[in-house]
């Protein structure tokens, strides 16, 4: 299979589809971990107005092209899931889960702007510039504006595109905002982070401001002190209900939830009370509110004529960080790392359109394989110029064929703090190993550089009130070590390095790392600005560069002039062409 190849899947039939909706339906009454029936479930984490009933209504004509739902939850670890063995309770992600397909070999990047850019695009953070770290609040940078995204291809196909939630793809001119990349609507915030109740974000002393938008303003009207989370449902549950479910609508709704600052509702803490690490016990309240939220948006579909025709996607950005309550637990490392732990992510789909409902994914899914996956779903075209490095896996994941994936790029970073014994020597004179970075291919996994925080952190860990390192597990690397090689598949956790056993994979890994690096277009990583600063933008988090007007005007002046000139000789070439076209026929004979 090409890469972001245009397959178009095969549709259940009417009456395969008919019989799936009954037998789902017919589960409605049942409780499930302390939560009531889908039908009559409502919780403070975004209630919709009136009866929840669950009915859809009267269908109408068939519709070819699913409704597309895409949840992003911000730094939820992999074990933080109760499919997972979580001690937090999220009885509707295990529900959609189980009776649609888990991805159980699904790859994220370990920072939200890298992960959120590669689903937007389809592209390896080395095609895109933003291969280091993440876009701060104050750098003139945003998604280059020559990349075509995800909303821009669904629009082109008669989606209806909204964005409820975390941007955090840069805002510094207005064309970086997402109404300018192709969402018709967005609610939600611009930065990487900020205050669940007031919306307000500090990225140093003295350098604050408000960060919640609506379009292309700052939405000072619902500042109300409601937990984002919250908010962000009931917004969800408006567009939904204002919308004609008969027109195909993308909605990606990015919760901030359960990203730092650790802040949640009274009520959620009900049942983690016995948690005495504080950390974990705010982080599952914050949990257990996104939980019952993305119950609130599944009802909502259903209530209002969705549900049938939607392919629901729910995905982490990245892995968790302990120190702020997420665990990883049994994989190694955290967010912000390339050890599983930062990259391995919690994710599934659910959706009556599939054909192996309540089936495990082992294959290798990574975020950018969305973009094609889902622009072929709704029936849209991939341009031949755009050079994707996602593939369609809808058939791996309905039908448990085999992925078309097999490998990923994880990362090059040229400018994160170089490993001080890497060298060319230790790549064999391939690579140099003082540069962070990773690659997955088939079942090897390659790491070279500073890779990051490196422990195993269990659950009992969390069992103080404190943060408490006593019972992590280390590794005490030898002196110089800068290359690791690890068969993933037979050893997920990491624990045994290859690199000394095998050579030859590690010289065939540097390779194709090599092969990868010279296609890279230069890191896009620029200083701060000092007019970003909010205190000069009426308080707000916002676009701030602005052209100076005499010099758009004196532009103006100048273009107006080039066209004129431009005018003059075209009409001078034209006649001279004309003249010298007679010249020639009467040479010419």
């Amino acid at each position: 299979m090409a890469r972001g190849g245009r397959r178009r899947p095969r549709r259940p039939s009417p009456g395969r589809m008919v019989a799936a909706v009954l037998a789902g339906l017919s589960l409605l009454s049942l409780l499930t971990c302390g939560y009531l029936a889908w039908g009559s479930r409502r919780g403070d984490a975004g209630e919709a107005p009136g009866n929840l009933l669950g009915e859809e209504p009267a269908a109408g004509a068939p519709r070819s092209q699913p409704h597309i739902i895409f949840i992003l939850a911000d730094d939820q670890g992999f074990r933080d899931v109760g499919y997972h063995g979580s001690e937090i309770r999220t009885p509707t992600l295990d529900k959609l889960a189980a009776e649609g397909v888990k991805l159980e070999n699904y790859y994220v990047q370990p920072m939200c702007t890298p992960s959120r850019s590669q689903l937007i695009t389809g592209k390896y953070q080395i095609h895109t510039g933003l291969q280091h770290s993440i876009i701060r609040p104050t750098q003139p940078n945003c998604l280059p504006l020559d990349n075509v995204t995800l909303p821009q291809k669904l629009k082109e196909v008669g989606y209806s595109t909204h964005m409820v939630g975390k941007w955090h793809l840069g805002f510094y001119r207005r064309e970086c905002m997402p109404t300018q990349r192709g969402f018709d609507s967005f609610f939600g915030s611009l930065l990487g982070s900020g205050d669940y109740y007031t919306h307000f974000k500090c990225d140093s002393p003295g350098i604050c401001g408000y960060d919640l938008y609506e379009n292309d303003n700052a939405a000072w009207d619902h500042d109300n002190g409601i937990y984002s989370t919250q908010m962000y449902t009931q917004k969800v549950q408006q567009i939904l209900a204002s919308h004609n479910p008969r027109k195909p609508i993308f909605l990606y709704i990015a919760y901030q939830a359960v990203h730092s600052p650790l802040q949640a509702p009274g009520r959620y803490f009900e049942h983690y009370r016995s948690i005495n690490n504080v950390n974990r016990r705010r982080y599952a309240a914050m949990l257990a509110c996104l939980d019952e939220a993305i119950n609130n948006v599944t009802l909502a579909l259903r209530k209002y004529g969705y549900y049938e025709n939607s392919i629901i996607i729910y995905s982490s950005d990245n892995g968790g960080q302990p120190m702020a309550g997420g665990s990883n637990w049994p994989l190694r490392g955290s967010k912000g790392t390339y050890w599983e732990g930062g990259i391995r992510a919690v994710g599934f789909v659910h959706s009556p359109l599939l054909k192996n409902k309540g089936s495990v994914c082992r294959e290798l899914v990574h975020i950018t394989d969305w973009f094609p996956t889902l622009i072929t779903l709704a029936e849209g075209q991939i341009d031949e110029d755009i050079q994707l490095d996602g593939y369609d896996v809808w058939e791996t994941i309905s039908e448990g064929r085999r992925s078309p994936r097999v490998d990923i790029l994880h990362n090059i970073d040229p400018i994160y703090t170089k490993a001080k014994n890497g060298s060319w020597a230790a790549g064999y004179g391939i690579w140099n190993t003082a540069i962070q970075s990773a690659i997955r291919v088939n079942h090897w996994k390659l790491l070279t550089g500073n890779p990051g925080y490196s422990d195993w952190v269990p659950p009992q860990a969390f069992s103080n009130a404190g943060p408490n390192r006593w019972h992590n597990e280390r590794v005490s690397w030898s002196a110089g070590k800068t290359v690791w090689l690890f068969n993933i598949t037979a050893d997920p956790y990491e624990r045994v390095d290859l690199s000394a056993r095998h050579p030859e994979v590690v010289k065939q890994l540097l390779r194709r790392l090599s092969q990868f690096n010279k296609t890279a277009v230069p890191v896009r990583y620029p200083p701060k600005d000092p007019r970003s600063n909010p205190k000069l933008n009426g308080g707000v988090w916002g676009p701030w560069f602005k052209e100076d007007e005499k010099k758009k005007k004196s532009e103006k002046s100048k273009g107006a002039n080039k066209q004129k000139k431009s005018k003059n000789k075209k009409k001078a070439n034209r006649r001279k062409g004309q003249s010298f076209h007679c010249r020639s026929r009467l040479a010419g004979g």
